[in-house]
C-alpha cells in the first residue's frame, strides 16, 4: 500500500479519533521507514507531504509563529519541534530575500532557519539522536493532520518566493548596515523592558519602563512624519497586521489589555479567542510599540498577582481565580485611561515642538483612517464581543492599584 492510502487512513482514524486504527497505521509506517528496502522511499515521501502541507498553510494565511502557536496550543512541545523543522525545510526552497523579514525573525526566534542537507534529514537526525520510528511517524502524522486541517486565515504578508527586498535590506534578508536606526531604537526599548521586568525594586521599574515609552512613542511619530516625506502616492510602506498570542489564564481579560494597548497606539486589535490570538492591524513602529509594551505590562501585572498570593472567602474556599480575573480586567482598563492620557500628550508635545506641528495631527488622522480601511478589508464581518464583567471587588481595587503604580512615561515625563 503507497504512503499516500495509509496516510489517508490515518487522517480518518484522527478524525474518529480511534486511536487503535490510528496506531496500526502509524506501525505500518514506522516499519517502512525502519526497513532498508523501503526506508528512503517512506522517509522522503512523509517529508514531501509535510513540506506540501505547510505550503498549503501559508496559502491560508498561516505564519510560522502561528503554526508554532496552534500545535503548542493543542498538542505539544515534541509536536511543535517536528513543525519547525518541517517550516525550515519548507522556507529553505526559497531565495532568501523573497521570504518576509518578520517569517525569518519568527523562525529564527523558534529556533529554526538552519536548513540541513537532504542527504541527511531532519526525522533521520531525531532517530539517529534515539527517538523511535513509531514514535517519529506518530507524531509527524499527527502534525501533519494538525497543517491539513488548519482554517483559513488573513494573509498579511507576501507568501515566500513572493516578496520584495524592502528598502534599506540585505539580499540575505537582514537589516542593511547603512540604515541600522529603527533596530538600535527598538533594541534599546527591549533592554529597557527587560530590566524594568527583572528588578524587585518599583523605582528602578518605573525608571526603565518611562525610558522605553519615551523612545516608542518618539520612535512612532518620526516614523510618521519619514513616511509622509516618502511616501508620494507611488509607494511606501502602509497599514500591516501582526498576530499576538493571547492565552490563558484569563484570556479575557488580557485580551482586553492588548486592545487598551493597542487602540493608545493608533492600532486597531481583532481577537480570535478560538486559536488563541489576536491580530492587530496599523504602521510598523506602532505594532513594535503595542507588541513590546503590552508584553511588559503583562509580565509586571503577572509579578504583582503572584506577589499577591491566593484567596479564600469567609467560608474557606478559594477565590482565587475569580480575584485575579478581577483584577487583570481592572488593570487593563486603568492602562487604557493613563495610556490615551500619555499618548494625547506626547503628540500635544510633539505639534508643539516639531516645525510640522501643524501637519502632524491631519496627518495622524489620516493614518488613522487608512489601519480602519485595513481592517475592514481583511475582517468585514468582524463583530464586537464583551468579555465577562469582574465579579471581585478586592481584585479590581487591586488590579486599578497596579495600573497606577505601572509607570508608562512619554518623553515629557508623566509621573505615576
Amino acid at each position: 500500500m503507497v504512503l499516500r492510502d495509509l496516510l489517508g487512513q490515518a487522517f480518518a482514524a484522527l478524525d474518529r479519533a480511534d486511536a487503535h486504527s490510528l496506531d496500526d497505521v502509524v506501525a505500518g509506517v514506522a516499519a517502512m521507514c525502519a526497513s532498508p528496502s523501503t526506508h528512503r522511499v517512506a522517509v522522503l515521501s512523509l517529508l514531501d507531504a509535510m513540506t506540501r502541507a505547510a505550503t498549503h498553510a501559508w496559502e491560508l494565511g498561516w505564519q510560522p509563529a502561528d503554526i508554532h502557536r496552534i500545535v503548542g496550543r493543542r498538542l505539544g512541545p515534541p509536536e511543535q519541534q517536528i513543525a519547525v523543522h518541517v517550516m525550515t525545510d519548507e522556507l529553505g526552497q526559497y531565495a532568501p530575500a523573497t521570504i518576509d523579514r518578520l517569517w525569518v525573525a519568527q523562525l529564527r526566534e523558534l529556533g529554526g532557519g538552519s536548513p540541513r542537507p537532504r542527504s541527511v534529514t531532519w526525522m533521520e537526525a531525531l532517530r539517529a539522536a534515539g527517538t523511535d520510528w513509531f514514535t517519529l511517524v506518530s507524531r509527524s502524522v499527527i502534525v501533519l493532520h494538525l497543517l491539513a486541517r488548519l482554517p483559513r486565515l488573513e494573509v498579511l504578508t507576501p507568501l515566500p518566493g513572493q516578496a520584495l527586498p524592502e528598502a534599506g535590506t540585505s539580499q540575505t534578508g537582514g537589516a542593511d548596515p547603512a540604515t541600522p536606526a529603527d533596530e538600535r531604537i527598538l533594541s534599546r526599548v527591549r533592554m529597557l523592558l527587560a530590566k524594568a521586568e527583572s528588578t524587585t525594586f518599583e523605582a528602578e521599574a518605573e525608571t526603565f519602563t518611562a525610558g522605553a515609552q519615551a523612545l516608542m512613542a518618539r520612535h512612532s511619530i518620526d516614523a510618521a512624519l519619514l513616511s509622509r516625506d516618502s511616501r508620494d502616492g507611488h509607494g511606501g510602506t502602509g497599514p500591516q497586521g501582526r498576530r499576538i498570542g493571547v492565552d490563558n489564564p484569563y484570556e479575557g481579560p488580557k485580551a482586553v489589555l492588548l486592545q487598551a494597548v493597542a487602540s493608545a497606539n493608533r492600532c486597531r486589535m481583532v481577537w480570535s479567542r478560538e486559536l488563541g490570538f489576536a491580530t492587530v492591524v496599523g504602521f510598523e513602529a506602532d505594532l513594535e510599540a503595542v507588541e513590546l509594551l503590552f508584553t511588559s505590562l503583562l509580565v509586571q501585572a503577572t509579578r504583582t498577582l503572584a506577589a499577591a498570593g491566593s484567596r479564600s472567602d469567609q467560608h474557606g474556599g478559594s477565590r482565587t481565580r475569580s480575584f485575579r480575573q478581577s483584577f487583570l480586567s481592572a488593570f487593563a482598563d486603568r492602562i487604557g485611561e493613563r495610556l490615551h492620557e500619555a499618548t494625547a500628550q506626547e503628540e500635544e508635545a510633539a505639534v508643539a515642538e516639531s516645525t510640522h506641528g501643524r501637519e502632524l495631527v491631519p496627518l495622524l488622522a489620516a493614518r488613522a483612517e487608512e489601519v480602519d480601511e485595513q481592517l475592514d478589508s481583511w475582517f468585514p464581518e468582524v463583530r464586537q464581543t464583551r468579555v465577562s464583567a469582574a465579579r471581585d471587588a478586592e481584585g479590581w481595587h487591586h488590579g486599578r492599584s497596579a495600573a497606577d503604580r505601572a509607570h508608562l512615561g512619554t518623553a515629557r515625563g508623566v509621573q505615576a
